[in-house]
């Protein structure tokens, strides 16, 4: 019989919870259980754990990595999935692995390549990926600058940190006066040149900021799974286009992110995101991580956390070949389950203090994702 398999997932997104719910639902009926740890006791993850903690606050990222260790130790985890502090996780692997934990993590050097984006695009271009150009900008003139030469050249300017993920940061310029116009209906991603200008002029600290042409859809997001072989096992893209997804196998989207996962030691689960500039594919960003939406290839009939897991205990699946491409979609969101809480007691209006009564715990669903 095999053994159950250990897997923690340190501070990740809301949306692993699928990541949790697809090991658990492994083709070869091994055991799984996870161990989940966040900042925030209503992350929907620490619900969806076999076991689960808080995480300590203020740990700069050495004094994380001994905590991570003894994570690892006392819970006996066999595969250790970080987001939080990777770059200074993955240069102590060997440290892991000494305490029988497998990071399923790319290597040192791909993670420090891909944390700055300015110094990503430059390296992926060495290769020969296509990427839009760009301009680093850490002040006013330098962002005017940018700005001047991307619009001569016919594009609409955009900006986001150097350095982050999730779109936190993107803006897109415009030179639109401010007026009640951009007050009604929800908040945009646009923002007016002058203003971003004169903050610029006011902040007492430079920025970092990568300025740069705003791409357009269709945006595909190849997920890969590379060995530590530097071989891809899989490869799939997940197009979007408004608030229609689906998938592809199209080699002008593949080939290149092949190449980037292989190139750059992107071992195990990586995603590799690509945008049009005019009429040809460019990249977009690269992350270092699983996607948040990697749980939407089971609508192909692939299982790639799982696969990722085997790679990481030194099982190799294979080259995986999707069965099938699943329809296109969309996706609609799903409740989750929160970890029990203490609720204080509330004042009504006879001044009688009454006890709160807790609200049911709706039961597990998959974040659904539902074909158009």
């Amino acid at each position: 019989m095999l053994s159950r398999v250990r897997v923690w997932l340190n501070r990740t997104y809301a949306e692993n919870v699928f990541f949790m719910d697809q090991l658990r639902r492994n083709p070869s009926d091994r055991a799984v259980e996870i161990h989940a740890t966040h900042g925030d006791p209503d992350s929907p993850v620490l619900a969806a754990a076999d076991t689960a903690e808080l995480e300590p606050e203020g740990l700069s990222p050495a004094a994380y990595v001994e905590y991570a260790l003894d994570q690892c130790a006392r819970r006996g985890i066999d595969v250790f999935v970080p987001r939080l502090h990777q770059a200074a996780i993955v240069a102590h692997r060997a440290e892991f692995a000494a305490a029988g934990t497998a990071l399923l993590a790319p290597t040192p050097e791909a993670v420090a390549v891909f944390e700055d984006k300015a110094i990503a695009y430059a390296a992926v271009r060495s290769v020969g990926v296509p990427v839009p150009p760009w301009h680093r900008v850490r002040t006013a003139d330098e962002l005017l600058a940018a700005v001047e030469e991307l619009e001569a050249d016919g594009h609409r300017a955009c900006f986001k940190p150097a350095a982050g993920a999730g779109g936190v940061g993107f803006r897109m310029i415009t030179r639109a006066p401010f007026s009640l116009t951009h007050l009604t209906g929800f908040p945009g991603p646009y923002v007016q040149l002058d203003l971003v200008v004169e903050a610029l002029r006011r902040a007492e600290e430079p920025v970092d900021w990568l300025v740069m042409p705003r791409l357009e859809q269709p945006e595909v997001s190849v997920d890969c799974l590379t060995g530590p072989d530097n071989r891809v096992r899989l490869a799939v893209g997940r197009t979007k286009n408004g608030r229609r997804r689906g998938f592809t196998l199209d080699e002008r989207w593949l080939a290149p992110a092949r190449l980037i996962a292989e190139g750059f030691g992107l071992h195990h689960l990586s995603n590799i995101q690509f945008r049009m500039l005019g009429d040809r594919p460019v990249l977009l960003d690269v992350n270092t991580r699983p996607a948040g939406g990697l749980h939407q290839l089971s609508l192909c009939g692939v299982n790639a956390p799982w696969a990722a897991v085997q790679v990481a205990l030194g099982e190799d699946p294979g080259v995986i070949e999707p069965p099938f491409l699943g329809q296109d979609y969309t996706v609609v969101s799903g409740p989750r389950p929160l970890a029990p809480v203490t609720l204080p007691r509330q004042r009504v209006e006879s001044e009688v203090l009454l006890p709160v009564a807790p609200a049911p715990v709706p039961a597990a669903s998959a974040g659904e994702v539902l074909p158009l």
